[in-house]
Parts: C-alpha cells; sequence; structure tokens
C-alpha cells in the first residue's frame, strides 16, 4: 500500500491544496495522472501526484483511494518541483502550473500522426568558417556542457552577428552529451524561420515545435514525440520552456529582452526565470541572447549572475547600417504634412531602383489611431474596456484592440450630434495605402495582427518577402524582432516616439530595443544598408543612443534613472488586481486589499505601497479592476509576497467577498 499528496483539477482556490488518498497500486509515481473520488458526491476527478509515501503519519480517518492510473499522461519529479516552486513564485495555483506541463488536445481518432514542417527539408546555409567572436562564444560556454556545470550566459551580439550559429554548435555540443535542447524565440512569425534553418542542421526527426498556431492535435501529437524521447530539440514561443523533455543540457532564449516571454495570463509566470529553474535541475546551460540585452539582464552582469559574451561585429564583416535621424518639426515648418520626410522618400527611391528591398515601420496598426469630435473633442471609446477605438478602413468600421469589438462609424457625434467627427492619427493601414500612392510601381504588403488572421497568411507574407516578390514590407513590432533577409537596403522608422508616449518606466528601454531590433533588418546582405528615424523627439537619449547603435550609451543613462527612482532592477514592481462585477464593489474592494495589506506589513514596508487605481483597461468582459502597485526593494520580496498571499487567499476563499485579487510581479506592462 502507497499514499500518495495530489492536486485535483479543480479550478477554485478553495481546494488549491494537497490531498491524500490511499493508493494499491504499488507502481505509482510522482507526476502520475490519476482519478480520485472527491468531496461529499465521490465523483472522479483528475488529480497530479506530487508526494508517494509508504506509511502516514497518522490515521486519516474514512481515507480514500486512487480509482485508477491514466497511463497516458505523465509528468516528472523535476516537472511537478517547477509547479511547486511556481505557485508560490507567482502566487498561483497547483493545476496553474500543471497545466502549463501537460498537453491539450487528445489522441487522433484515426490515428494519424499529425506533425507540424513534416515535409520540410529545411535550410542549410553552409557555413564557410566561424567568425573568431563566434569561437570564443563556443568556447566560453563548451566547458560548462561538458561538465555538466550550470551556469547562466548571455551573449550581447549586434544585430547580424551570427547568434544562431553559435547556438547550433552549442546544441551540437549538448545532443553528444546525450542530453537535449530547447530553443525559444519570443514571437510564432520568428518561429518558421529559426525551425527551417535547424531542420537543415538536425533533421526534422529530431525537432518538435511548440506554439499556440498549431491545432490542438499538432500539439498534443509535439508533446507526445517529447515526452517519449522521440526527438532531441524543442523549438517555439515561451510557452516551450515547459516542453516535457526529462534531460535538458541548454536552454536558449532569443531576443532575451522582449516583453512577450512575460505570461499576462495566470499563472503570469517570467519565462526566464522557469528556463532558470528548470534548467539548473539538470546542471545544464542557459544561454539567453540579444542586441539589445533587457537592463535588468545587463545589471545581472555586472552583480555577476550571468556571464556576458560579446560579438561586436557582424559575421559578413560589413558596417553596421547608416542611420539618419529626421526632425518631423522641421519638416512641418517646411511645409511637409506627409509622414514621409523628404528624406525618407528619397532613400526609398533610391533603394527600390537599385533592385533592393525596404521595411517600414510603425507600432500601430489599423488605419487612424482614434476617432474625435473637432467641435466638442469627444473621443469615440469601446463599452466594454474604455479604450479609444482605432479606425480599420478594411472593415469601414472602429476596432477595439483589446476585446476585438467592431463598431460602425458614426455620420454624427453622439455627443453633440456635430457632423465634424473623424478619425485622426496614423496606423500601418494608413502607411500602406501612402506608400502605394507614392510608388504604384512596386508591390506591398502588410505585416500586422490584422493582416495573419487567417493560418498560413503570415508564412506566406514572409515568403512573399523573402523571395523578393514583396519589395515593400509595412508593419508593427512583428517585423522588427530577428527577422533575416539578405535584400533589405532601407529601414524606415516613421514614429519613432510612438513607445515614448506609454505610462510606463520601461518605455525609453522598449524605444530604443525597437528601433535598434528595426534598423538591425538593413544591410544584412553583402551590401552596406541605411536607416532613416523619424521623430518628434530627436534629443531624447533612446533615440540619439539607438541611432548610433551605442547600448552602453543608452544603458548608463537608463540605470542612473532606475536607482534615482528605484525602479527594476533596484526593486520588484508587485500588480495586485482587484476584479469585481461592478465599478463600486472593485473600488471599495480595492481600498480593503490596501488596507489588509498594508496591515500584514510592517510600518517601513507599507510606505510602499501605493493607493489604489482603476486599470487603463478598467472594464473587460463585464469585470471592472483596479489595482494596487508595490514598490518591493531588493532582498525583500519574501515578505511582501507572503503579505499578498495572506490577503489573497483570505479575499478568494472567502464566501460573501464581491471581488477576487490576482497577482502579477514585475508585469510588463499596466493596462
Amino acid at each position: 500500500m502507497k499514499y500518495v499528496n495530489v492536486a485535483i483539477d479543480n479550478n477554485n482556490d478553495n481546494t488549491d491544496l494537497l490531498y491524500t488518498y490511499g493508493s494499491q497500486f504499488d507502481q505509482v509515481k510522482v507526476g502520475q495522472k490519476v482519478l480520485v473520488p472527491f468531496a461529499k458526491g465521490n465523483r472522479l476527478k483528475d488529480a497530479y501526484v506530487f508526494e508517494v509515501r509508504d506509511s502516514l503519519e497518522q490515521e486519516i480517518k474514512g481515507l480514500k483511494y486512487i480509482d485508477r492510473i491514466d497511463s497516458e499522461i505523465s509528468l516528472t519529479e523535476e516537472m511537478m518541483e517547477t509547479c511547486k516552486w511556481m505557485r508560490t513564485r507567482y502566487l498561483c495555483r497547483y493545476m496553474d502550473g500543471i497545466n502549463c506541463f501537460i498537453p491539450s488536445g487528445a489522441v487522433s481518432k484515426r490515428g494519424k500522426k499529425r506533425i507540424p514542417y513534416q515535409d520540410s527539408l529545411g535550410q542549410f546555409e553552409p557555413i564557410d568558417a566561424l567568425t573568431e567572436e563566434q569561437i570564443h562564444a563556443i568556447h566560453c560556454v563548451q566547458p560548462s556542457i561538458e561538465k555538466e556545470q550550470h551556469e547562466l550566459f548571455l551573449v550581447h551580439g549586434v544585430t547580424g552577428s551570427g547568434k544562431t550559429e553559435v547556438y547550433i554548435q552549442l546544441i551540437k555540443k549538448v545532443l553528444e552529451k546525450g542530453k537535449n535542447a530547447i530553443v525559444l524565440v519570443p514571437e510564432i512569425s520568428l518561429t518558421t524561420q529559426v525551425i527551417q534553418r535547424f531542420i537543415g542542421r538536425f533533421g526534422q526527426e529530431n525537432i518538435a515545435v511548440l506554439h499556440s498556431k498549431l491545432s490542438l492535435g499538432e500539439r498534443y501529437d509535439e508533446w507526445m514525440r517529447i515526452r517519449n524521447g522521440q526527438v532531441r530539440i524543442a523549438i517555439g514561443a515561451r510557452s516551450a520552456v515547459f516542453a516535457p523533455f526529462d534531460n535538458i543540457g541548454i536552454i536558449i532564449m532569443d531576443e532575451e529582452h522582449e516583453s512577450t516571454y512575460k505570461s499576462d495570463m495566470s499563472p503570469k509566470y517570467d519565462t526566464l526565470e522557469v528556463a532558470i529553474k528548470r534548467v539548473k535541475a539538470f546542471n545544464g546551460v542557459l544561454v539567453s541572447g540579444s542586441a539589445t540585452p533587457s537592463v535588468v539582464s545587463n545589471f545581472r552582469v555586472q552583480q555577476g549572475i550571468y556571464k556576458k559574451i560579446e560579438l561586436r561585429e557582424r559575421y559578413n564583416k560589413l558596417a553596421l547600417p547608416k542611420v539618419e535621424i529626421i526632425d518631423m518639426r522641421q519638416e512641418l515648418k517646411n511645409g511637409n504634412k506627409s509622414i514621409f520626410s523628404q528624406t525618407l522618400y528619397q532613400r526609398m527611391r533610391e533603394c527600390l531602383q537599385s533592385g533592393r528591398q525596404v521595411i517600414l515601420f510603425l507600432n500601430r496598426r489599423g488605419y487612424s489611431t482614434f476617432i474625435s469630435c473637432r467641435e466638442c473633442g469627444y473621443v469615440m471609446k469601446c463599452p466594454e474596456c474604455g479604450i479609444s477605438l482605432t479606425y480599420h478602413k478594411a472593415q469601414n468600421a472602429a476596432v477595439c484592440h483589446y476585446c476585438g469589438r467592431m463598431m460602425p462609424l458614426p455620420n454624427h457625434c453622439p455627443e453633440c450630434n456635430s457632423k465634424y467627427i473623424k478619425h485622426f492619427g496614423t496606423g500601418t493601414e494608413k502607411v500602406e495605402e501612402m506608400t502605394a500612392e507614392l510608388f504604384p510601381e512596386y508591390s506591398i504588403e502588410r505585416l500586422d495582427l490584422d493582416s495573419i488572421k487567417r493560418k498560413g497568411s503570415l508564412d506566406k507574407i514572409l515568403d512573399n518577402f523573402r523571395k523578393e516578390k514583396t519589395k515593400i514590407l509595412i508593419g508593427t513590432q512583428l517585423v522588427a524582432k530577428g527577422l533575416d533577409f539578405k535584400n533589405v537596403g532601407l529601414v524606415g522608422i516613421i514614429s519613432a516616439d510612438v513607445m515614448l508616449n506609454i505610462p510606463d518606466f520601461r518605455a525609453a528601454e522598449r524605444t530604443f530595443q525597437l528601433i535598434t531590433q528595426a534598423a538591425g533588418r538593413a544591410g544584412r546582405g553583402e551590401e552596406e544598408g541605411n536607416v532613416v528615424i523619424q521623430s518628434y523627439n530627436t534629443e531624447h537619449y533612446s533615440i540619439l543612443a539607438a541611432s548610433h547603435q551605442d547600448y552602453q550609451m543608452f544603458y548608463d543613462m537608463e540605470i542612473l534613472l532606475r536607482k534615482h527612482m528605484c525602479y527594476p532592477p533596484y526593486s520588484d514592481i508587485l500588480q495586485v488586481i482587484i476584479l469585481a462585477g461592478s465599478e463600486e464593489a472593485a473600488a471599495n474592494g480595492s481600498l480593503q486589499a490596501e488596507m489588509m495589506i498594508k496591515k500584514a506589513l510592517s510600518e517601513k514596508a507599507a510606505e510602499n505601497v501605493f493607493p489604489p487605481q482603476p486599470l487603463m483597461l478598467n472594464k473587460q468582459k463585464e469585470t471592472y479592476r483596479y489595482y494596487i502597485l508595490i514598490k518591493c526593494p531588493s532582498g525583500k520580496r519574501n515578505e511582501y509576497l507572503t503579505a499578498i498571499h495572506q490577503v489573497k487567499k483570505h479575499v478568494n476563499t472567502g464566501k460573501k467577498t464581491a471581488f477576487s485579487v490576482s497577482v502579477d510581479i514585475n508585469p510588463y506592462s499596466i493596462v
């Protein structure tokens, strides 16, 4: 007879406990999925084994027994330990962690294997020779792989420096040791490009893919291939960090600075933290890479937590793109009201006539960014979310970019009945239309969330550009991240100020990163590239540093400001979110939660708890949301998390509370 402690698959904070059951199955193991009778009705519920014991410390009256073991789905002890760690780290439930690991979908009823990219031959580009910097990078990491010694590395390599080739060589070394590898990319748009390169090197039979664009059936079968040891490498977006390998030698996190590595749904995990936790269990290495490392990561280098490896030159030895900053205030004074400066127009004309391609970057989708009445100042907002609606010309509708709600464009102002209601601002749709007017002889495509809604449309747009069927590619941040096209001669950044104006302490960092990354798409072939940055704030240090591709200049200024304001890495930002069915209940609940949190903290610690505020996205799906922001100084996290956990548990398990509480640790946006 065995005794097991299990977490019940029950979506309720009141049952977020480990329950003890007897087991007549002596082969029961930690990580197995079992069916157990639960609650008064003894309905069979799924559960997962966290602990197995040979005896009980004291007899349990009315002890229940496992009904059966699910032989199909099982996790490892390491995965269960990671789930327990996530529960403490992110204040989530046991099942929130488990759901990250277990597969979606089910076995095919027809017995057909659903393997994405199974017909792909991959892309194999023969490497004449590695650069000295690439060889040095490999030699820095290799001893840790061979000694099976856990280490953290940050590869800081300029755009086009050959980081991917370094990753491939390191994975070869890991596979030779009999261990497995996980490769993470920040965007699904990058997955296909990376997969093709890895298939070309390692063969399709050795690679599994995990990301949300796969069908449920594909995801299930890929999970099974990994769990059964049929593949050695898993590639995907952030959820691939949970790939069910049982012997991980390396996790590679490309473009480590990207905000998409932070989950915005429960559990609100940080992919980097989970990757470190998992790879450490196997004495493996973590290699994160970026041309623009996050301020926090670079700070950790200075603390000795990461070992930094620099790639200062492009692999083709070409110079970084030539960058020009254009002051749009001066353009306006000169009578140019177009979104294109004279310089950008001229550079586009020269580039296209020479047979090369152009990328235009604007981090705003839609046609116009808001709809307003010039008579009374009314701005059209989503009745669900309270956020300004964006005009989309293709649908001739006002669209909410949060909940997706569409509304017809009114002929008259709903407030004052004036006919002077109009759409203002510029999004990618408008850029596409104006570009077509100026360059009608060249093929144009747009890459944003609106243009890639159909399955396969993303790959088709990128493939057309790769094959040079498309001469001008216009897009949001999807075009700024990691794409590698050899014939791009010019990158035009329509408005560098967009990211600077968001209410976030990372605004300058995101601006620097996006401009630098977008600029890095130019000149990756045999010829030098050009970049034109348009801005109304040309003196800002993030824009100046990005124009010089000078990371150190940006970091030195930014870290001073962070220290002065006690922002990360000098603190953790804790966001306590209060949710309720009415605004009054949310507002009152936030005041109660604030009082309880302060009461649970010391008087000095309570000074870092800021008064409640409604979220910018205050209403979502009939739920009103307020938040409390807490600055937690370095080294004090446990004190604050313990207090917040007490309050969260008290509120969410109480029967009479009109509100509930969730927690986000170091959120990447507060909307």
